[in-house]
């Protein structure tokens, strides 16, 4: 709030960055501002209150070609070959640019149909006592874990990087998991897993579980011999221990 725009381009980028100068290079949203009336009343923003300024919005690609293009020495004087080579090394940044940006939406997609998904979790096939789903189960994804890791630890940041690696060691281990089984063992188990993680930080209060320490001990607890490998051999002996005369 406070900032005045005089280009008053807005933030529809997409369309704007088609109006920018040709060059890949170059291209990005260039925006033209002063301050607004609000913040030229505030004593510390005095000094600047009519000076005019340019703010640049580049993506990572667009800025990381502008850097190697500065670095391409007399561009003006090599051989058109040389340029042409440029040219072609250019576009496929802004290909690169672009598929990047669709991956991001189409992921986006992903998240958000997982969210509102008419038929939800609760309404999947539930595992059978050997473990198994009858009917038609769906497979665990990355996308799934986040839905039902949000219901369990409502307000914890769960970071992608961390949410995939995570979810693919869960599918290496059992490869035909399918979400209604993942959210069995959430489910059946956590209320036991949380009982013990009170006494293990009562007793170790220097060490505490996060969200996928407690998601690892309610897997474990539900299919000790599938998830066997999914506790270091010490955790899993701790847990045991507690669990012989608390289980």
């Amino acid at each position: 709030p406070g900032w005045g725009n005089r280009r008053r381009a807005g933030f529809k980028s997409d369309r704007l960055l088609e109006n920018t100068e040709g060059s890949f290079g170059y291209k990005g949203l260039h925006l033209d501002l002063k301050l607004g009336a609000s913040r030229r009343e505030l004593p510390e923003y005095a000094t600047y209150a009519e000076f005019s300024f340019e703010v640049q919005i580049r993506t990572i690609i667009q800025d990381s070609w502008s850097v190697l293009d500065h670095k391409i020495k007399y561009k003006k004087s090599i051989p058109n070959r040389l340029k042409r080579r440029i040219n072609t090394l250019a576009a496929l940044f802004e290909l690169a640019d672009r598929e990047f940006r669709e991956i991001r939406d189409a992921t986006t997609e992903e998240i958000e149909k997982e969210q509102v998904e008419p038929d939800d979790i609760s309404q999947d096939p539930p595992p059978n006592v050997h473990g198994s789903s009858t009917g038609r189960p769906v497979n665990l994804n990355a996308f799934s874990f986040l839905k039902i890791a949000n219901h369990f630890f409502n307000g914890y940041e769960f970071e992608a990087h961390k949410v995939d690696g995570f979810t693919q060691e869960i599918v290496e281990i059992e490869p035909n998991i399918s979400r209604a089984k993942f959210n069995f063992y959430m489910r059946e188990n956590i209320s036991k897993v949380k009982r013990y993680q009170a006494a293990f930080e009562k007793a170790n209060p220097n060490d505490k579980f996060n969200p996928y320490t407690i998601i690892r001990h309610s897997l474990y607890l539900g299919n000790k011999t599938a998830f066997a490998s999914i506790l270091t051999n010490i955790a899993k002996d701790t847990f045991e221990s507690w669990l012989l005369t608390n289980g």
